[in-house]
């Protein structure tokens, strides 16, 4: 049976009733309620990015559950790990003695780009052939072999985004056989898709051939938020495994939260416990939503099991507009644009969850189909290194006030937090237009 040593040893701290002469000031006393389970880095309690006792076993029961190599906790989300990932394959790249470069995915979140800015990596951008939503960036192996073939240089890691926002999921397994036959490691942000490991197959980024990833447990797992894993692949360069928790530590708070740990902790039991067959019966009841939506008339998009994307406008809506009809009857979604809506379910909906979800959306009256959307054809020009913008100084700029001027800082929200145009580039007037239509009304541009 999978232990849980962080939450036991965090539950006798609070049945002792120490005195606590130590942080958090709430002393244990009860103000939200779970105070009495919310400590610090005390004797015996462990030290995360440096763990030797019940917070590395406990991480080594994660490892053995999504068969890694080596599994470390975040308490700051995906982000973190994102961060340690480009900074492990920044030590690769100087072990072997390349020079960093980072061919990315063109919907990389926005926390790749102050990544790759406080690293001072190279990045060179994936496109996609054809581009319908800034979230997406559709890649097959012979996109990512052509890609690799124009370059002059090979870069040290392919990173791309999969699952993506509307639910598309690369084909990993394809593009790591790419990326083994040029000699470049293959990262993914797997934010959205930490169940994947579980189903019937495997889909899990690990199991199909990346080097690592991250998962944001709290996403599809229940786990509080800022749960999250750094998963390094057993193929992954030595240096991943040996400097994983320096990397980690080099840009995570020295305060972590023991009640995410302890959610992380006890995620393990809960997966351990039948989690595959119940994630993989409510799948399968999914598609059966998904299937009669589809009958009723709506256009569904996206390979990822676990989420519901309508694609609004063959319906007759814009993607804010049925989130807002769905808000009426009480039930609110991920995330909503002008052309999508995203729904995320898991084994914790029950069957009144999908009826009552069924029938909200079967109640919305089908209207004539409409097209509007920008063309995608931005390929910015590029002035400064992401580093040298986002540490210029910079002033806020109206959009419409914006054009030929170099943007300075990401100015996207999350909800998707992926940029229309990077840090470095000039905003030409095709960036203004998509500016305008995802609703962002003002840049920081660089002085």
């Amino acid at each position: 049976m999978m232990n849980t040593p962080i939450c036991d040893f965090v539950k006798k701290y609070a049945e002792d009733d120490k005195l606590r002469l130590h942080m958090p000031g709430h002393k244990g006393k009860s103000f939200l309620g779970l105070e009495s389970l919310d400590i610090t880095e005390i004797d015996g309690a462990d030290v995360l990015y440096n763990a030797r006792g019940i917070i590395k076993q406990s991480e080594d029961n994660a490892a053995s559950l999504f068969k890694t190599e080596k599994t470390v906790y975040s308490c700051e989300g995906s982000s973190l790990a994102i961060r340690a990932m480009l900074n492990l394959a920044l030590l690769h790249a100087k072990a072997i003695g390349k020079r960093p470069i980072i061919a990315a995915g063109r919907n990389a979140h926005k926390t790749f780009l102050t990544a790759a800015a406080l690293l001072d990596l190279d990045v060179e951008w994936i496109y996609p052939k054809k581009q319908e939503s800034v979230v997406c960036c559709k890649m097959t192996p012979d996109d990512l072999e052509a890609f690799l073939q124009d370059l002059n240089e090979l870069p040290t890691a392919v990173y791309i985004t999969s699952p993506d926002y509307l639910g598309n999921m690369a084909d990993i397994k394809s593009l790591a056989k790419v990326c083994e036959k040029y000699d470049v490691l293959l990262l993914v942000d797997n934010a959205h898709g930490a169940y994947l490991s579980f189903l019937d197959k495997s889909q899990h980024p690990i199991a199909l051939g990346a080097h690592a990833c991250c998962d944001s447990a709290h996403k599809t797992l229940p786990v509080l938020t800022g749960g999250a894993y750094l998963h390094i692949s057993p193929n992954a360069p030595k240096v991943f495994s040996e400097q994983a928790e320096n990397a980690m530590a080099l840009f995570a708070s020295t305060s972590p939260s023991y009640l995410i740990l302890q959610s992380l902790d006890l995620a393990n039991k809960y997966l351990a416990q039948g989690y595959n067959r119940r994630l993989n019966s409510f799948v399968l009841k999914l598609d059966l939503l998904k299937e009669a939506l589809a009958e009723a008339g709506y256009t569904l998009i996206g390979n990822e099991p676990l989420k519901l994307t309508i694609s609004a406008k063959p319906y007759g809506y814009t993607g804010d507009e049925l989130a807002k009809l769905l808000l009426k009857e009480g039930i609110v979604c991920e995330f909503a644009d002008p052309d999508y809506l995203v729904l995320m379910l898991t084994p914790e909906n029950d069957d009144a969850d999908l009826s009552r979800l069924k029938s909200a959306l079967s109640a919305i009256p089908k209207k004539e189909e409409f097209e509007e959307r920008p063309l995608f054809k931005t390929r910015p020009v590029k002035k400064l290194r992401p580093r040298e913008a986002m540490l210029s100084p910079s002033k806020k700029e109206k959009v419409y006030n914006c054009v030929g001027k170099v943007l300075a800082s990401a100015n996207v929200s999350c909800p998707p937090a992926i940029p229309i145009v990077v840090c470095g580039e000039v905003i030409d007037e095709n960036a203004i237009t998509l500016l305008n239509y995802y609703g962002i009304e003002e840049c920081d541009v660089v002085i």
